[in-house]
């Protein structure tokens, strides 16, 4: 089937994860923008369900427990080392949203959580490791890799912390997705990590409203 020939997966690869998110850094049209990412993320989907045949159910096997216990373990670490970066650094913006907006605060979680969150890890562990997987021989250089585009996709924050922070994050969404070839624990990790950089003051970098 040519949609699964290496050739053609490698343009595939390509186009959806290296050319898009490069191209949003430049200066055009932000409709033809939005226009690309909403026909890139279409095609995801489509192949998803009518190539890769994926079928979107919670596993009931899945390691619950084990998967709090590391997500809480890093999320004290990561906690700790990013409120004494925004004290060190800028000390007026440590929780300043929770303190000041703790309304808009929950509503953002909310929305980041379930409109941008899941949407990447369809994107960067559901579709990528589906169609990527069998490219790689190696795991560890398929975690590599998948790091490295996911902090591509941030490129637009024309931010070196962003991208550092983003391809520590792929390495760790890569490991859990690898673990459990769980969508629903990926995106929530992912949302726990995301939220807490939104909540200690670090959110504006990443886009979110403050």
């Amino acid at each position: 089937m040519q949609l699964q020939r290496t050739s053609y997966k490698l343009t595939e690869f390509f186009l959806l994860f290296v050319a898009l998110p490069v191209s949003l850094v430049l200066e055009y049209s932000p409709y033809v923008k939005a226009g690309l990412v909403l026909t890139g993320f279409i095609y995801i989907i489509w192949i998803l369900l009518k190539v890769e045949k994926q079928e979107f159910k919670i596993n009931k096997l899945l390691n619950w427990k084990l998967f709090w216990q590391r997500t809480l373990v890093l999320l004290i670490i990561i906690s700790i080392l990013t409120t004494a970066y925004v004290y060190f650094t800028d000390a007026s913006n440590l929780f300043i949203v929770v303190r000041t907006k703790p309304f808009m605060w929950i509503i953002i979680v909310l929305v980041y959580s379930l409109l941008s969150v899941y949407p990447q890890e369809l994107i960067y562990r559901t579709f990528f490791f589906l169609r990527y997987e069998s490219l790689f021989k190696d795991p560890k250089m398929l975690t590599f890799i998948n790091a490295i585009v996911f902090c591509l996709a941030h490129l637009l924050f024309k931010s070196t912390l962003v991208l550092i922070l983003t391809f520590l994050g792929g390495i760790l969404f890569a490991w859990t997705f690898q673990r459990t070839r769980s969508t629903l624990l990926v995106s929530i990790e992912h949302a726990i990590y995301g939220s807490w950089l939104f909540t200690v003051g670090m959110g504006a970098m990443l886009g979110f409203p403050t």
